[in-house]
């Protein structure tokens, strides 16, 4: 699998990122993406990688794993394209340096999670509706969209990734997120920083259509 690490971006499932990309490895890997089954492993830099931004800086052992279902290649090579997250997955190995691949990649293996039923997670959702409906969140431009996922019958740990995406500012939060097996945590460490953030946040300020990622 491809790996394309970036020190300030965390990809979770369901969720849908804008990317441009201009260097030459990436775009091999783009091209190479779009010759096979479309498929990119977002991957998170760790501390102290701008010493070694052009080799191969050490990277968080979680990935997101997403499939770009829409691209643009530009008249100069770059491209644009939207990545959507699938799944969550582990590093199991990364492969040797190569003269014939610019970029990096590894096996991988899904995260082996720790299900929560949605029965065992009412309180929870039911605490999510209330803040996009009558509490800070409610005055935010998603709060609509969010109001409509929590009447409908998507499940509640998907609807917390996509809210961690698009309200959280963290990258270290959000990685932990995204690394954490156990659904119920997860869905419960979410609601609790979205708790702690509610002071600071603005009416009709945030939204998932962030500026395009640059490699």
């Amino acid at each position: 699998m491809p790996l394309f690490p970036l020190p300030n971006v965390v990809l979770f499932p369901r969720a849908v990122l804008p990317l441009h990309i201009f260097e030459e490895r990436y775009k091999a890997m783009t091209a190479d993406a779009l010759a096979g089954n479309g498929q990119i492993a977002m991957a998170v830099l760790l501390p102290g990688w701008e010493k070694s931004y052009y080799a191969r800086p050490a990277i968080e052992p979680v990935v997101c794993v997403g499939t770009i279902i829409s691209h643009e290649k530009l008249a100069d090579g770059k491209y644009n394209f939207l990545l959507q997250g699938q799944a969550r997955a582990r590093i199991v190995r990364e492969s040797e340096p190569s003269s014939k691949r610019l970029y990096r990649t590894a096996t991988l293996e899904a995260v082996k999670e720790i299900p929560a039923m949605e029965i065992d997670l009412t309180s929870q959702r039911q605490r999510l509706l209330d803040l996009f409906t009558r509490d800070t969140y409610a005055t935010t431009t998603l709060a609509t969209q969010f109001r409509k996922l929590l009447a409908s019958p998507w499940p509640t740990p998907d609807i917390v990734d996509l809210i961690a995406f698009s309200y959280f500012e963290d990258v270290t939060l959000k990685q932990s997120l995204l690394a954490e097996p156990d659904v119920a945590q997860r869905v419960n460490r979410a609601i609790a920083e979205l708790e702690s953030l509610r002071p600071s946040i603005k009416p009709a300020t945030t939204s998932t259509l962030h500026p395009p990622s640059m490699n």
